[in-house]
C-alpha cells in the first residue's frame, strides 16, 4: 500500500463525499480509489466511512483522522513545491474556475503573461456562471464574486466589479429613458439571478438612498445573454460594467439612472488552507494581482469618457 496515496484518496472522499468524484479529481478509477480506501482502513483496524447506494459520509474515527490527513496532505505537497522551485522550474496543472464574465474579454493576455513566465505549468481553466467551493469541486482556486459558504477557504480581492442599468438607444427611443429609479417599474427589467440581494436594490444618489424591489421579465444566470437581450432592443439589464463597457463605448447600448449608481461587488480569488503555499498558485495569484492592481481597464475608459462617477464603491 502506498501510504500517502492512500491518505489523500481518503481526503479527497472526505471533502467531496464521493467515491467517483474523489477518483475524477485524481484522475484514477473508483475502483482504484475504493481499493486504496479498503487498504487503508485494513492498516487502521477500522472503517472510516459509513456507505450506502445514497451516501458517504465519514465514520467517528475518519471525522477524527480526516484533519491530521488534510494537514499531511497539504504539507507534503507544499515540500514537494519547494524542491522543484529549488531544483526545476515550476511545473504542472493548475486548475482554476472562473466567471464567462471576466474571462470573455478580459483573462487572456494575463493568461498568456502567466504562461510565457512559466511555460511548464498546464492551466486546467473551467468556465462557468456557477459559484463554486474549489474544496468540494477538486480546484486549486476560483475566480468569482460571491464567497461559498466554507471555512476552509482563503480569499483575496482582485478588483470592484461595479453593476449598471442600461438599455439599447433603440428601446429608449420606443418606451423612454427612466429618470428616477421607480420609473424601472414601467420597464422590461432582464436581471441576474445569481445576485445575492435577488431583486431587492439600493440606489445611492444625491438625494438619498432608494429601495426597491424589482419584478423582472427575464431571469437568467448569464450576463451575456442579458447583454444580448438589451442590444435586442427587447428591455432594461443590469450588468457588470466588465461586460457592458464595450457595448457603452460603442454606442451600441446606453446607460440608464448613472446618476443613482448601485453598491459595487468584488472578484476574489478563493483557494483552499491546505493548497496556500503551492508554488504554482502563489505565482498565478502574484500575476493577476499585478495585472489588476489600479482601477479595470473597462471602468477606467467609461470614466474617462465622463460616463461613470469614479467614486461609488463601497
Amino acid at each position: 500500500m502506498d501510504r500517502f496515496l492512500a491518505i489523500e484518496s481518503f481526503v479527497r472522499v472526505a471533502e467531496t463525499e464521493s467515491f467517483a468524484e474523489a477518483a475524477r479529481q485524481m484522475r484514477v478509477s473508483r475502483s482504484v480509489v475504493t481499493a486504496r480506501i479498503q487498504q487503508l482502513e485494513a492498516f487502521v483496524g477500522a472503517p472510516l466511512f459509513h456507505r450506502n447506494t445514497r451516501s458517504v459520509r465519514l465514520s467517528e474515527l475518519g471525522q477524527a483522522f480526516l484533519r491530521d490527513c488534510t494537514e499531511l496532505v497539504g504539507r507534503t505537497n507544499e515540500v514537494v513545491d519547494q524542491m522543484r522551485e529549488v531544483t526545476t522550474s515550476p511545473v504542472g496543472r493548475l486548475r482554476v474556475h472562473a466567471l464567462p464574465g471576466f474571462v470573455l474579454g478580459h483573462l487572456a493576455r494575463v493568461l498568456q503573461v502567466f504562461q510565457a513566465r512559466y511555460p511548464q505549468i498546464v492551466l486546467d481553466m473551467i468556465v462557468n456562471d456557477a459559484a463554486i467551493d474549489p474544496v468540494k469541486e477538486g480546484f486549486d482556486c476560483a475566480l468569482q464574486i460571491f464567497p461559498p459558504r466554507s471555512e476552509e477557504l482563503i480569499s483575496r480581492k482582485l478588483f470592484p466589479v461595479r453593476r449598471v442599468f442600461c438599455a439599447s438607444p433603440e428601446y429608449v427611443r420606443r418606451h423612454g429613458l427612466p429618470r428616477h429609479p421607480r420609473d424601472l417599474m414601467g420597464h422590461r427589467i432582464g436581471w441576474y439571478s445569481g445576485y445575492p440581494t435577488r431583486e431587492r436594490l439600493a440606489f445611492h444618489g444625491a438625494g438619498g438612498t432608494v429601495s426597491l424591489e424589482l419584478k423582472p421579465v427575464l431571469l437568467t444566470n448569464s450576463v451575456h445573454l442579458l447583454r444580448e437581450y438589451a442590444l435586442e432592443h427587447a428591455g432594461i439589464v443590469c450588468i457588470p460594467t466588465l461586460v457592458a463597457s464595450e457595448s457603452v463605448l460603442s454606442g451600441a447600448l446606453r446607460l440608464v439612472l448613472p446618476d443613482h449608481p448601485l453598491s459595487a461587488f468584488w472578484l476574489s480569488v478563493f483557494y483552499p488552507e491546505s493548497v496556500r503555499s503551492s508554488l504554482k498558485l502563489k505565482l498565478f495569484l502574484e500575476v493577476l494581482a499585478t495585472s489588476f492592481s489600479g482601477l479595470p481597464p473597462w471602468d477606467e475608459a467609461l470614466i474617462e469618457r465622463g460616463l461613470l462617477a469614479p467614486d461609488i464603491i463601497e
